[in-house]
């Protein structure tokens, strides 16, 4: 860990065609969660399931230099689920650990029905974008069990720092 380093930046994005500032239980919950870990949320936003201002909302904030943006919603496979899409073509590289990660830990509390979370995380530009389901139970699961722990590490990685390894054996 990096001694007394600035707060990373991150902008949450909740994604859907219903939820209002007084609604938005998830990104509520997302900015909770992230601040309790330490991060800043410095802005957050609720957009439609449309990919065109998804992909420009993300693309302005990665252009604005923030560290991290964590979308929740439209990662399912109904129609109007488009946010997988949109950042797949973003992405300049795949973090495909991620919504590995995140399916395998999600199946020990909803079962095979994770399989069909299309949650999914990479990098655009110089910033670590994460992208989650919807619901507050995923929410909760995906900031406390793997963006919490990771993020400081992906976006030393992706800025170019100097990064110590820590070597733990962990089964590997």
């Amino acid at each position: 860990m990096a001694s007394e380093t600035r707060k990373l930046s991150i902008a949450t994005v909740t994604v859907s065609d219903t939820r209002t500032k007084e609604t938005d239980e998830s990104g509520t919950i997302l900015a909770e969660r992230l601040l309790a870990a330490g991060f800043s949320v410095v802005e957050h936003h609720i957009v439609p399931d449309d990919p065109d201002q998804v992909s420009t909302l993300v693309r302005r904030l990665a252009d604005g230099g923030i560290d991290a943006v964590v979308l929740s919603g439209g990662t399912g496979i109904a129609p109007r689920d488009n946010t997988y899409e949109v950042l797949d073509a973003m992405f300049d590289k795949r973090l495909d650990g991620f919504g590995e990660a995140f399916r395998r830990l999600s199946w020990d509390s909803i079962g095979p029905r994770a399989i069909l979370s299309r949650a999914t995380a990479g990098i655009v530009g110089k910033t670590v974008v994460f992208s989650l389901p919807g619901s507050p139970n995923a929410v909760r699961l995906a900031v406390d069990a793997i963006i919490a722990k990771t993020l400081e590490h992906a976006v030393a990685l992706v800025s170019g720092q100097k990064v110590q390894h820590h070597h733990h054996r962990e089964g590997h």
